[in-house]
């Protein structure tokens, strides 16, 4: 940082993009070399790193592959230190357990094992266990340090920006995804949410713990076949839909060969609506749900159907019924283009820029309506004020590296305003948001590289309107009077049905007359989007800004 500190000058304007990749160099080999939670805060910064210099956006992208594995000899040590026993042999935890692990992260790898039999079993029970590996514990208090005082430094020195403020809410759930115990009862209580949606039950499963064979660094849950999410072209197969981009796909010998019912759009419409029940319903949310831990498999009671299947429970973040109101409200406020409903919220929050937030939070450019002219201001200085924004903007365009970054500096403090204020469930759930809504493309697939199958915000929306009419304690006026605003709600979201389905139609023209298929419903607005992003904060967005 002191690099950055004494290079990041006017006289030096040219060489910054150098300057971010050797930055860029030294913080990737910091994380990758020490490991553990090191690699976990580098996949926290890479989650967002789209808005960091492009070298950055390269660098951390590379964080997400597989992790090394431990030894089986240090998996022995752990399951002896937990639960007394080898994993397997003669009086080993299970009568089978592999060796080799099936996947390996930051914290913990998971290995295929085979339960002992009891009696009146009638066939074979396979589980997954997850071990978490020795180091990441030693290191956890020493890395959450460094972690403290790299971030002090960001706002103290380095950048002057307003980033220490998340520090214990992010180092004290990092913690919390080292507890396996935690996260078994994570598990078990977004079960009991989802058996209890109707609208869920019977489209998402989540795997069974089995506690007895649990500890604070193993996990035992039942073992899941079918396809993760992360495997677009596998993902297509499973679903009989054709593969675009025309790359190799195989399914487990274990999955039909008849494709299932619905397409990839009962499978995003059922992710969309399960993430939607745990922000505006359930107050519980996934903090995690990238592509590889959702699992899609056939219905095991109805097997011609998808199930969506949800792992990896350690990092929840419970939401209180008045923040949960809020987000709703915001969400509401945000698809209506209610200027004066977004800022009331974004004030209560500390932040500013309302256009901005909702634009960030649904992921498409809004501009929320407001009077041409602001309070207390006359025609002529309505006018004056617009002529200086547009010259603004057309200045912009030749501004230097150096002004640019000043210039996001500079924003980004006016958009977080007072961050005492600002609830910090708001860091996991934009994340939660960017997984759900639109994940890698190429090898992998989203709501975006389908060609926007289902329209994720209007679902969105929906659930957001419709839990305001749900909130406990209401009285019967105030009910239906959030009834009445629910049914003006779907009226205006009509208009965005509008442009959903009038895209899909060009989309479907310009494909059966042999032309270039065009832009999606997303696609469409991550191009806006990036422009957006652009003339607010003055930095080029990535494309990967619009992925997982």
């Amino acid at each position: 940082m002191g690099y950055y500190k004494l290079n990041f000058t006017p006289e030096k304007s040219d060489l910054i993009p150098e300057l971010h990749e050797r930055v860029a160099d030294r913080m990737y080999n910091l994380f990758t070399s020490n490991g553990g939670l090191y690699i976990k805060i580098g996949q926290a910064i890479g989650a967002n790193a789209a808005f960091l210099p492009k070298p950055m956006q390269v660098k951390f992208a590379r964080l997400f592959d597989d992790a090394p594995q431990i030894p089986f000899s240090t998996v022995d040590q752990v399951f002896r230190s937990e639960l007394g026993r080898p994993p397997c042999g003669p009086g080993g935890v299970f009568e089978i357990f592999e060796e080799q692990a099936v996947a390996s992260a930051s914290i913990a790898q998971v290995h295929r094992a085979k339960l002992w039999p009891q009696p009146g079993d009638t066939e074979e029970k396979w589980v997954a266990v997850k071990v978490q590996k020795p180091d990441v514990a030693k290191q956890m208090e020493w890395d959450l340090g460094a972690y403290r005082a790299v971030m002090w430094m960001f706002e103290h020195w380095a950048f002057d920006l307003p980033v220490y403020f998340v520090v214990d809410f992010i180092s004290d759930h990092l913690r919390q995804e080292l507890d396996f115990v935690n996260e078994a009862n994570n598990a078990r209580k977004t079960a009991e949410f989802v058996a209890n949606e109707p609208r869920l039950a019977e489209n998402v499963h989540i795997p069974r713990v089995y506690p007895e064979y649990s500890t604070k660094r193993v996990m035992t849950a039942e073992w899941i076949e079918g396809v993760r999410l992360s495997d677009g072209s596998a993902i297509r197969a499973l679903m009989g839909e054709p593969n675009p981009l025309d790359s190799p796909s195989s399914l487990p010998a274990s999955m039909p060969t008849k494709p299932l019912r619905g397409g990839v759009k009962a499978i995003m419409q059922v992710m969309v609506e399960l993430f939607s029940a745990q922000m505006f319903n359930w107050g519980w949310v996934h903090c995690d749900p990238h592509p590889g831990n959702v699992i899609i498999r056939p219905h095991p009671s109805k097997p011609t159907r998808p199930q969506l299947v949800l792992i990896d429970h350690g990092l929840y973040v419970s939401v209180e019924e008045t923040f949960k109101r809020q987000w709703a409200e915001l969400w509401k406020g945000m698809l209506a283009g209610d200027f004066e409903s977004v800022e009331n919220i974004t004030k209560q929050w500390g932040m500013g820029l309302p256009d901005l937030v909702a634009s960030a939070t649904l992921m498409k450019p809004t501009r929320l309506k407001r009077p041409d002219t602001r309070k207390g201001e006359t025609k002529e200085e309505s006018r004056r004020r617009r002529e200086r924004e547009a010259a603004f903007q057309e200045k912009m365009k030749s501004m230097s590296q150096y002004e640019l970054s000043v210039l996001m500096k500079k924003r980004l403090k006016e958009f977080l305003t007072d961050t005492d204020r600002m609830p910090k469930a708001l860091i996991f759930l934009s994340r939660n948001m960017r997984y759900v809504g639109i994940v890698l493309q190429n090898d992998k697939w989203n709501n975006q590289s389908l060609g926007s199958p289902v329209n994720r915000i209007k679902i969105t929306g929906f659930w957001a309107s419709r839990s305001l009419t749900q909130a406990p304690n209401l009285p019967f006026t105030q009910r239906l009077r959030e009834w009445w605003h629910y049914l003006v709600f779907r009226s205006v979201m009509f208009s965005l049905d509008l442009a959903f389905w009038k895209n899909k139609v060009f989309l479907w023209i310009r494909q059966h007359l042999g032309l270039h298929p065009g832009e999606g419903f997303e696609d469409e607005m991550e191009r806006t989007m990036r422009g957006l992003a652009k003339s607010n904060l003055g930095v080029d967005v990535a494309s990967s800004a619009f992925e997982g």
